[in-house]
């Protein structure tokens, strides 16, 4: 019997509702089922007998404060998780319950066994023996990323609620939207928030702690061509697509995310559509280092200017901007927070696992607004795609951790 009777119930009901983002919306939230979300997480909170629950029109935020139980002031923690889910199909979401994991057998998400949850595929399996693992139906996402840290968060406040005899302090938590995009956090108010530190519940496998996150910036690149009637195209003709192609195959091969672990850096191509006349090249660009994120934007643009020189007119027009940097800048000058969450796991009997996240969180910008957050492990796996599963288990460990920092904070 597991010790927290809600969590699997509130998982299932909130992976179950599309919230998926939108990178071409210019609204906050960038979709109105994120805005549906995010008000029965405020009906829920609420529920629960929260004080200052509240969603903020203006950067799509649902925040709540569960009060101190305690008469010493200690400093107030905030733990934070994102709605939205990624860019795959996210209507329909049907998660199948494996209960009792061999750690070996394929597992078929659909009837047709087109798809399937192998550990010579994907040997994180091998961990899981004996878990209850949710899965996709191998159509969609599952959403653990991050409905499971929203889940997990609502699951220790009502837990705290009903063991009055857990002494804690003040506990923020904040629900927001559109962390897949990018673009999420960009308002956060942490004046409003007014937390003293926070973490993110937003993390993958057991144990995971990131204070370490990639410097990102985004890459659009438009590319005007001239096209004509391929019979007469010779010296004319200025075809488009080429140009793309030139252009990928102008940076680095093997600085791709399939090619590249730890430390290593990565351009990646993440669309190319087009025509002779015109196209249009989408990438994400990362690097541990800010010098070395500047180093690549600067090829970038080397490479263009490159493609221009025999033409009359640019051809290749390229734009950038920084989504988000290395939250360790910040960190290294608040590492308490970090050995805070660091004693809460060991206590559990849980090992850190601080390797730098090749990603970023909304932590990352929070942190620069000078809210130091780091990342806590939420237990999803191969989040983003249909093979995406969780284990119950980890859940509930993810849980363990929130009270237990809470826990060790009041002392």
């Amino acid at each position: 019997m597991t010790k927290y009777q809600q969590l699997l119930p509130l998982f299932l009901s909130y992976v179950k509702e599309n919230t998926r983002s939108d990178e071409n919306s210019t609204t906050i939230p960038s979709t109105e089922r994120q805005v549906i979300f995010l008000n029965k997480l405020v009906q829920q909170l609420k529920d629960l007998g929260l004080a200052e629950v509240k969603y903020n029109e203006t950067n799509g935020y649902v925040t709540a404060l569960l009060p101190s139980n305690q008469a010493k002031k200690v400093p107030t923690i905030g733990f934070l998780a994102h709605v939205d889910t990624a860019d795959f199909n996210a209507e329909g979401i049907s998660p199948q319950i494996v209960e009792n994991y061999d750690g070996q057998a394929i597992i078929p998400l659909d009837a047709a066994g087109n798809y399937v949850l192998d550990p010579a595929e994907f040997p994180a399996l091998t961990h899981y023996a004996g878990h209850t693992l949710i899965t996709t139906d191998g159509s969609t996402l599952l959403g653990s990323d991050d409905k499971s840290g929203v889940a997990e968060i609502m699951t220790a406040l009502a837990y705290l609620l009903a063991h009055p005899e857990i002494k804690h302090g003040d506990l923020k938590v904040g629900f927001g939207p559109d962390e897949e995009i990018g673009t999420g956090a960009d308002k956060f108010d942490v004046a409003d928030f007014n937390a003293d530190f926070a973490y993110t519940v937003d993390g993958g496998p057991e144990g995971q702690l990131e204070y370490e996150t990639f410097s990102a910036a985004a890459l659009e690149v438009t590319i005007a061509g001239k096209n004509v009637h391929p019979s007469t195209a010779k010296g004319i003709m200025v075809n488009a697509l080429q140009l793309g192609i030139d252009f990928q195959n102008a940076l680095p091969a093997a600085e791709v995310p399939e090619k590249t672990d730890g430390r290593e850096g990565f351009f990646h191509l993440l669309s190319f559509n087009g025509t002779v006349d015109e196209a249009k090249m989408s990438y994400i660009i990362r690097d541990f280092e800010r010098d070395g994120l500047a180093r690549r934007k600067a090829l970038v643009e080397t490479i263009a200017a490159k493609l221009n020189e025999p033409f009359t007119q640019p051809r290749v027009q390229v734009k950038m901007y920084d989504q988000y940097y290395n939250m360790v800048e910040v960190m290294k000058d608040h590492m308490d927070v970090v050995e805070l969450a660091e004693r809460a796991m060991v206590a559990l009997g849980i090992t850190p696992d601080e390797e730098p996240v090749r990603g970023g969180t909304d932590g990352s910008k929070i942190s620069f607004m000078g809210l130091p957050t780091p990342n806590l492990f939420a237990g999803g796996e191969n989040m983003h795609g249909r093979y995406e599963f969780v284990s119950l288990q980890v859940m509930e460990k993810a849980v363990d951790v929130i009270l237990k920092i809470s826990e060790l904070n009041a002392q």
